[in-house]
């Protein structure tokens, strides 16, 4: 039997910062040929839901969300967002904005704008305040990604994750519920949260995980450096790729 051991990596490229993506996923796959080397891989833009339904894989740029939204939308991309998310066997992560569009609530958004409700999270839009308060700080990732030290964290009008939802919760005025009817039965998993960033005593919710769901408040993709993505691309892609391959063998 020969097995396709092809896979697609989408990144969504409606807005935002898509292009850096796929750089880095390219220059992580070119720089290692030998560890990738059994798979023939993708790295494509997704425009259309014919794009879309090419995808093992997708990641959702950080951007604007509010612009996402309509964009999705307008294109009539939006249901197939839906659907793909939806499907356990894919991978998706979101990045800053993509955080924003993955969850299933929002406490400020804008007017008719859309989320994907693939986690079960209630997101807060620039939690850290205006584009002059970005910052990049230096994290210890360890604790879910070996070895992930000293992570050069950038964070621009970065959303936080304000609370984890559960079913009996009910819907808030002003707060944006998605139309998804998709239910994740993974828990959602806290993979970090922010301490003390202005010297004050909280913890902002900055990263989760929901089974084949991942989304983070901040940029990897801007990061000058390749342990996320690599750990996105080992501990998703290619885990989910390896799950199906051993399904049909």
């Amino acid at each position: 039997m020969t097995i396709d051991r092809s896979v697609t990596i989408g990144v969504l490229a409606l807005q935002g910062a898509f292009r850096e993506h796929i750089a880095y996923f390219k220059h992580l796959i070119e720089s290692n040929p030998d560890e990738y080397a059994v798979y023939d891989f993708d790295i494509k833009e997704v425009r259309t839901k014919e794009d879309l339904e090419l995808c093992d894989s997708l990641v959702i740029p950080g951007g604007e969300s509010s612009s996402m939204s309509y964009i999705a939308e307008r294109t009539e991309l939006l249901p197939h967002l839906y659907k793909f998310v939806s499907d356990e066997s894919k991978s998706v992560w979101g990045t800053c904005a993509g955080l924003i569009f993955l969850s299933k609530q929002l406490i400020n958004g804008i007017e008719n704008q859309r989320v994907l409700g693939a986690l079960d999270i209630e997101v807060s839009r620039n939690a850290f305040g205006r584009q002059i308060d970005s910052f990049e700080q230096s994290l210890d990732f360890s604790s879910f990604i070996p070895g992930c030290t000293a992570f050069p964290t950038v964070f621009i009008r970065a959303p936080v994750v304000t609370k984890i939802l559960n079913q009996k919760d009910s819907l808030k005025e002003g707060v944006i519920r998605s139309n998804n009817s998709y239910q994740n039965q993974a828990p959602v998993k806290v993979l970090y949260s922010l301490k003390n960033y202005d010297g004050k005593d909280h913890e902002l919710i900055v990263a989760v995980q929901q089974g084949h769901i991942l989304g983070t408040s901040f940029h990897p993709e801007l990061a000058e450096d390749y342990r996320f993505h690599k750990w996105f691309l080992d501990e998703f892609v290619i885990k989910k790729s390896q799950q199906y391959i051993d399904r049909i063998i």
